[in-house]
């Protein structure tokens, strides 16, 4: 009797959504799989973004999810096809996990937590034989061997092949630093910078100002900005006053064209409609409206509803000559400018934009080390908020895992 072949053994860096979906394919596909991580435990970083609400995908048609991720979108159409959001849910619905549509589009658990469906696929990643190694932090290779770090030293381990899931800059308290970078470099893979993506901005707001509206909401309103190509877009929704600058989900849903202006020429400016609901004709009436003794102050507030945070940033963005001047005024309720001047640093960030670039790689594998495959926020295409960052991250590592387990099925892996 011929004695069994052990299963080719493959090497996962990285415990969040990508890496655990890469590990449990391979593990279906017949592989030992062996999951390392920096942290003390897998998902830090999917447990933390679910703290409000478990946000996993989105219900939107198909053919408008997948325009959703700008320059990625064509190189990441086919994981998608392969995993979309139909398939996440029922993948989910397979763990044992309920979901619903709330009333934006966006899929959420039932329960709205990301604890109980993460013990759920870490339960059945484990009756697959995945085994876990935390708090090993993978720096590096010496030779074939990749070298971690670990509470009680340095270890090398040897692995048929490698999933990188490192994920990309943002939260680097949870495990996603970019420390990657050079390491990967240096194999002659080409990485894009990481840069900030679903993040906010800094705007020079007087001392005035900040400490007076710093933390206050601005419900209804409409943004409108210019794409690299001249064109004006314009999008209605809310965001937030900081202390120094704005954030939220009206920001976060523009800001890649922010953020690529910015670095184009240094600064941009956002025209803010701060009564989207009303006609332009109609706030001018009311504004030139005969106001008696009352303040201008009050008139607004009486006749348009502007009060609070609004009728602050009115002051702050126009001149005394500007404010008085009825036609001006009104046109600046409409189209009120606002700088932005950089965005917030990429560890504030919700996500990260860069990385491992599609030329450098061959599917999921890298051109320039065969035998390591690299998923989700690694590699070079970035998302909105909406369950949109989740889905690709699911689907990408589930494209990795078959990558993988296709290349070890090859000639020059027979007989090993």
């Amino acid at each position: 009797m011929q004695p069994s072949v052990p299963p080719f053994r493959v090497a996962v860096i990285g415990g969040g959504p990508a890496g655990l979906m890469a590990a449990e394919t391979l593990a279906r596909g017949g592989a030992q799989v062996d999951v390392y991580d920096a942290m003390a435990s897998v998902g830090r970083k999917f447990l933390l973004a679910g703290r409000g609400g478990m946000n996993i995908t989105h219900a939107e048609p198909y053919a408008d999810f997948v325009t959703r991720y700008g320059a990625g979108a064509p190189p990441l159409r086919p994981l998608l096809d392969a995993f979309g959001p139909e398939a996440v849910r029922a993948w989910i619905h397979g763990l044992g996990v309920e979901t619903f549509v709330g009333s934006s589009g966006r899929v959420f658990p039932t329960d709205m937590k990301a604890a109980p469906l993460l013990r759920a696929w870490l339960h059945r990643l484990r009756e697959h034989g995945v085994r876990f190694h935390m708090r090993h932090r993978w720096t590096g290779w010496n030779g074939a061997a990749l070298v971690l770090n670990t509470p009680d030293g340095e270890v090398q381990v040897t692995a048929d092949a490698v999933v990188l899931a490192l994920g990309g800059g943002s939260w680097a308290r949870l495990g996603s630093d970019g420390a990657w970078i050079p390491l990967l470099q240096a194999r002659g893979v080409d990485v894009a910078p990481l840069v900030p993506a679903n993040c906010g901005f800094d705007v020079d707001w007087s001392a005035h100002f900040s400490e007076r509206y710093a933390g206050e909401p601005l419900t209804t309103v409409a943004i409108t900005s210019v794409a690299a190509d001249g064109r004006e877009f314009r999008k209605q929704g809310q965001f937030v006053i900081t202390g120094g600058g704005v954030e939220g989900s009206l920001i976060y849903a523009l800001s890649a064209a922010l953020r690529d202006q910015i670095a184009a020429n240094g600064h941009t400016t956002i025209h803010l409609d701060l009564l989207p609901d009303l006609s332009a004709a109609r706030v001018l009436d009311e504004v030139t409206r005969p106001r008696g003794a009352r303040s201008l102050t009050s008139h607004l507030q009486s006749r348009l509803g502007l009060k609070g945070v609004k009728a602050g940033l009115l002051r702050e963005c126009l001149d005394k000559e500007s404010y008085a001047e009825a036609e001006l005024l009104a046109g600046a309720i409409k189209r009120l400018p606002v700088r932005l001047v950089r965005p917030r640093p990429l560890d504030e960030a919700i996500s990260s934009a860069g990385g491992v670039k599609w030329q450098a790689l061959d599917g999921a594998m890298l051109t320039a080390v065969p035998g390591v495959f690299v998923a989700g926020e690694m590699v070079d295409w970035e998302a909105p908020t909406g369950g949109y960052l989740l889905t690709a991250c699911f689907a990408s590592g589930l494209a990795a895992g078959r990558d993988v387990l296709a290349w070890l099925a090859g000639p020059h892996n027979r007989g090993a």
